[in-house]
């Protein structure tokens, strides 16, 4: 499950806006611990990262697993999701901006983007906050980006999951993600929420979101452009979880 700020259709997704507080319930924090573990071996693959700004950090799931180990700076588009991860990190510094362009006047040791480079449906915006990333990483340090997927790995798939909270409410969700046309740069993935208040209530939502997809080479050669040394990793995967691959970028001394 995905928990990306989404540029180009926010105004249209509710789940960014009225409807962020029930993503600690649709997709609990607790469900990342392994991926922020692969995350932070890679963020301080040199031992020498304290500061690490992440790009896209919607709820702050992926942040709230890295707190303890580096000082964070997290920076959404959706200012109620940063709301939401204010509450879950209020040791972290929060920003609303767009990872195309925001500029904090600050570099970092580390950069990391999570799964919400994905809202790059096009090459000239995956440049844009590749650009980003790297005028936010001190010469030495480090970016990693994790998209859901590359074109060469992408099927057809279907997830499910949710929560339920101390206080009644609860939260199921459906997901399916295909590709329209294998010849373009993006794929569609639709989403059903199932939303129970605590006094029984349920209401339900429907959201088809727009996805970016690139082969690896892209990639590699965008990161390069920018001025990276890049490199690919594989996460292997574990229970029901597709792998991904972690692209990670080291700015020269």
């Amino acid at each position: 499950m995905s928990s990306p700020a989404q540029p180009e259709f926010h105004a249209e997704h509710r789940f960014y806006g009225e409807l962020a507080p029930w993503w600690p319930l649709i997709s609990p924090p607790e469900e990342y611990a392994e991926e922020a573990a692969f995350a932070a071996g890679l963020l301080a693959a040199d031992g020498a990262t304290t500061t690490v700004l992440e790009l896209g950090s919607g709820g702050g799931h992926v942040a709230s697993h890295l707190a303890d180990r580096f000082r964070l700076t997290l920076v959404d588009l959706s200012e109620p999701m940063l709301q939401v991860s204010r509450a879950l990190n209020p040791t972290a510094d929060h920003h609303q901006g767009d990872m195309r362009t925001v500029r904090l006047d600050t570099q970092f040791d580390a950069v990391l983007i999570h799964d919400a480079i994905d809202y790059m449906t096009t090459e000239d915006d995956l440049r844009a906050a590749i650009e980003t990333a790297y005028a936010h990483v001190r010469p030495g340090g480090i970016a990693v980006l994790v998209p859901d997927d590359v074109t060469e790995g992408f099927e057809q798939r279907t997830d499910h999951g949710g929560s339920d909270a101390t206080d009644g409410r609860a939260a199921r969700y459906l997901e399916w993600s295909w590709d329209p046309d294998p010849a373009d740069t993006w794929t569609i993935t639709s989403y059903t929420f199932v939303l129970r208040d605590a006094n029984g209530s349920v209401e339900t939502a429907h959201e088809t979101h727009r996805l970016g997809l690139f082969p690896r080479d892209v990639w590699l050669r965008l990161l390069t452009e920018a001025g990276f040394a890049a490199s690919a990793h594989n996460e292997l995967p574990t229970g029901d979880d597709h792998p991904r691959t972690w692209f990670v970028g080291r700015r020269a001394e």
